[in-house]
């Protein structure tokens, strides 16, 4: 059951501008605090996932506590510039095709398939705004061009001279079908579970000790969205992987310039030089940081969205 609203003697204007507002912010916080707070873990399993060897890349030396942390956060002012509008992107088509669809007499099954509508959605929105920063994100965190973000925005902007406006454009959104190939089976996963759990305790609490119906509190809500992220992360890994290998491989002008592949041409690459094994690079860290990452991210949604609408928290 989706959660419940509770607003009174407000006209639909001002129900609508407080819905759509609470979704925003909730969205956005939560995105933000995700991925500054885990972006190390974010960072390993970049590295673990690539190809990539010592002569592609320059990083600052780790024999320096400062040259560690400089190294690990690698790509944050990307990250950050694309964590909070594409969160907040995500959230207001979510919980926008929610409203529209569920009803309170909409049963439990068309409820699981309106959630998986309203997630592929809202990625699909949100993979509009996150996809160019990942890419100058990635190629930061895995060590080129001495790990700024800076600099590899330069090298893609570069382009525009060289090759024009449009191959621009195309390396900017580089892995963008990869990456909504694996964001959408991702996020259907996470999120039916996530409301199925929430769902399910909510109404066990409601019937054993009369919790309002539909209420569910910050730390649950976190505690569901690390289940549902662990079992989503871990079975999406391969996709991952090949986003990275394809977001990871820069168009280069001149004579130097080598062919770059697509993603099935790259994922029969992998399968045939490293087996499996290849294509679940990185699934430890990556199971680590969406499992902490789906508490951290779910449970600030849930406890700003609480707030913003004087519930329980």
């Amino acid at each position: 059951m989706p959660e419940q609203d509770v607003i009174s003697n407000q006209a639909p204007t001002a129900l609508v501008t407080s819905l759509w507002t609470r979704s925003l912010i909730s969205g956005a916080l939560a995105g933000l605090t995700v991925d500054v707070s885990l972006f190390p873990l974010d960072t390993l399993k970049t590295r673990l996932q690539s190809n990539l060897t010592a002569q592609h890349v320059s990083l600052t030396p780790r024999h320096t506590l400062r040259g560690t942390l400089r190294s690990m956060y690698a790509g944050l002012p990307s990250a950050m510039l694309g964590s909070m509008p594409s969160a907040a992107s995500f959230f207001l088509v979510y919980d926008g095709v929610k409203r529209s669809l569920i009803a309170p007499s909409t049963s439990s099954s068309r409820q699981t398939y309106v959630h998986m509508l309203a997630s592929s959605m809202g990625e699909i929105a949100a993979c509009a705004i996150r996809v160019p920063t990942e890419v100058v994100k990635q190629r930061a965190q895995a060590g080129l061009f001495g790990g700024s973000s800076l600099l590899a925005l330069k090298d893609i902007l570069a382009l525009q001279r060289t090759d024009g406006v449009t191959t621009m454009v195309k390396e900017l959104y580089r892995g963008g079908g990869v990456t909504i190939m694996r964001e959408i089976p991702f996020t259907i996963i996470q999120f039916s579970l996530w409301e199925s759990f929430k769902t399910s305790y909510s109404d066990r609490q409601h019937k054993t000790s009369g919790r309002q119906q539909g209420l569910v509190t910050a730390t649950e809500s976190a505690l569901f969205g690390s289940a549902a992220g662990a079992v989503a992360a871990g079975l999406t890994t391969p996709l991952d992987v090949l986003k990275t290998r394809i977001m990871l491989a820069r168009k280069q002008s001149g004579e130097g310039a080598q062919q770059r592949s697509g993603a099935f041409k790259v994922l029969h690459q992998i399968w045939t030089t490293e087996g499996v094994t290849g294509l679940y690079r990185g699934i430890v860290p990556r199971i680590g940081w969406i499992s902490t990452g789906g508490a951290i991210f779910l449970g600030t949604y849930q406890y700003v969205s609480n707030l913003l609408g004087s519930e329980e928290r």
